[in-house]
């Protein structure tokens, strides 16, 4: 059996340990109610943004816009792959990139790496990288995200890739994060109209026009809320991991302090039976 001194030791070693877990637990906690909030805020926003480019869709002819472009043959497809800015959440970051894995695959395929494991990621394992500046997932805001659809739809246009595809985490419970992907380009003009009779009859300066100019827009906002979904879903789950973590340090601090009891208990029976001994020795 350990020494007291030796459990004693291990003992405030894992109570340092588990004042971190704790701290980062009640950090993430308070970091994902306002992450929660922004989800509510910023979904009627792209929302909206989608059901006008439903209605303008449907006075556009496909030869009015370059979105709609289908490659043929061999595509390049750029896929925009959110992660964490750090470790210590779980499984978190390693489902993204195995699920990213497996949709890239051999393909012949462009990386845009958000946060900056994704970009640790990409790089180590020499793919090619459109941009490496978005290395904190928690510092981007709507406009970078605008920066990021110009820059790729720019691409799309020019004809450098064919395809566009965002990699992310869908913040689904507390307890239930899923990696997803949403295809963002190019766009499926029978999808975006649901049918119905056109809503604008007259659209200045033309539909095309219009329907060109919406398009960096949906696409900066669905990046927008893939960046808060997956945000939402690392400190959902970092807070599951650091609970567990805190948990198990409770549990082995228990455990230790019962055999610093019972060392402390047998080295008191020791010290007696060696007094009495003497005792009666001296008798």
């Amino acid at each position: 059996m350990a020494s007291m001194k030796e459990i004693n030791l291990r003992i405030k070693s894992i109570s340092g340990t588990r004042q971190i877990t704790k701290a980062m637990e009640l950090v993430a906690i308070s970091k994902l109610t306002k992450a929660r909030e922004r989800i509510d805020r910023i979904r009627p926003f792209y929302t909206e943004l989608y059901s006008a480019l439903s209605d303008v869709s449907s006075a556009v002819s496909p030869l009015d816009t370059g979105y709609c472009r289908k490659a043929e043959g061999d595509k390049k497809t750029c896929f925009v792959v959110i992660a964490g800015d750090r470790g210590l959440a779980g499984g978190y970051n390693n489902n993204v990139f195995k699920f990213a894995e497996e949709l890239i695959g051999g393909n012949n395929a462009l990386v845009l790496p958000i946060g900056k494991r994704s970009i640790e990621h990409f790089e180590r394992r020499g793919y090619d990288i459109v941009s490496d500046d978005y290395s904190s997932v928690e510092d981007i805001d709507v406009g970078d995200c605008f920066e990021i659809s110009r820059l790729l739809c720019e691409m799309f246009l020019g004809g450098e890739i064919d395809e566009l595809v965002c990699i992310y985490t869908n913040f689904v419970t507390m307890l239930g994060q899923e990696p997803a992907q949403l295809k963002l380009l190019p766009l499926d003009k029978e999808l975006l109209s649901d049918g119905s009779e056109a809503k604008y009859t007259l659209v200045e300066p033309g539909a095309g026009a219009v329907f060109n100019s919406i398009i960096p827009d949906t696409v900066s906002g669905l990046i927008w809320g893939a960046v808060c979904e997956s945000f939402a879903s690392e400190l959902a789950s970092r807070r599951t991991a650091m609970e567990s973590a805190t948990s198990n340090a409770d549990e082995i601090i228990d455990d230790l302090r019962l055999k610093y009891n019972k060392a402390r208990k047998s080295t008191i029976t020791r010290q007696i039976t060696e007094i009495v001994s003497g005792a009666q020795a001296e008798q």
